[in-house]
């Protein structure tokens, strides 16, 4: 095998590996929130019921998200739609590497099952647009990575939220590089809409130009990651 031939084929795992790389790492930074929120909705359960609530109702919100993220996956095909999307997910990047985050508002506890429930699926839909959108870009159109990366998210949202926030408490560098894959994502949507027509008029940048601003994250959250853990270290 030559030297071509090698590298075709690392081109094409790497096509293949590097969307899923990306939605694992979106989903990760951003079902932290929801996951957040599936406590505050089941938290006037009673203990047997909460895993229960817990899981239907992820259940639910990844279903539709589903359905939701299709429907972004269409409307991105669009010209100048998914210049738009890439837009919104840059405020997105913004919002989520932002200090003072509130998100509690999103949602209500309750005292019965199906309440609870109900109030995971109508929190985890007002909450994740965020997701649908990183989702949609990173998944180049491909609904198998789609339902991927949304049904990786239940197991997240229901056993992992608390080991993944104090992880990300005591290692902040992480939320940076979540936030660098939103920032490739982002750009890489505006470039390569087919309205605009930039990746062709472009070229290579339209390929360097994305990874460009993400190394421009991960340089920012290295430093801001050293800051906070050198506060913290005074106190």
């Amino acid at each position: 095998m030559d030297f071509l031939n090698i590298f075709n084929l690392f081109e094409t795992l790497w096509a293949t590996i590097s969307p899923i790389i990306s939605i694992t790492i979106i989903d990760l930074t951003l079902s932290l929130d929801n996951a957040a929120v599936i406590g505050l909705a089941i938290k006037d359960l009673p203990p047997d019921k909460r895993k229960k609530a817990a899981f239907i109702g992820a259940g639910g919100a990844i279903l539709l998200r589903v359905i939701f993220t299709a429907i972004a996956i269409y409307l991105t095909r669009l010209p100048y739609i998914s210049a738009l999307g890439g837009l919104l997910l840059i405020w997105i990047t913004w919002k989520l590497l932002a200090p003072n985050k509130e998100k509690d508002e999103y949602v209500k506890s309750s005292d019965k099952f199906w309440g609870a429930v109900l109030a995971i699926i109508i929190a985890n839909l007002t909450m994740s647009f965020d997701n649908v959108m990183g989702v949609a870009g990173a998944s180049n159109g491909n609904m198998l990575l789609v339902i991927f990366g949304l049904l990786l998210s239940i197991p997240i949202l229901i056993f992992g939220s608390n080991w993944l926030a104090q992880w990300m408490n005591k290692q902040p560098f992480i939320i940076y590089i979540g936030g660098a894959v939103l920032a490739h994502t982002s750009v890489a949507m505006f470039f390569n809409d087919k309205g605009l027509n930039l990746a062709e008029y472009l070229g290579n940048k339209a390929f360097v130009i994305p990874w460009l601003f993400a190394a421009i994250i991960l340089v920012w959250g290295w430093f801001e990651s050293k800051k906070i853990i050198l506060s913290r270290d005074t106190r």
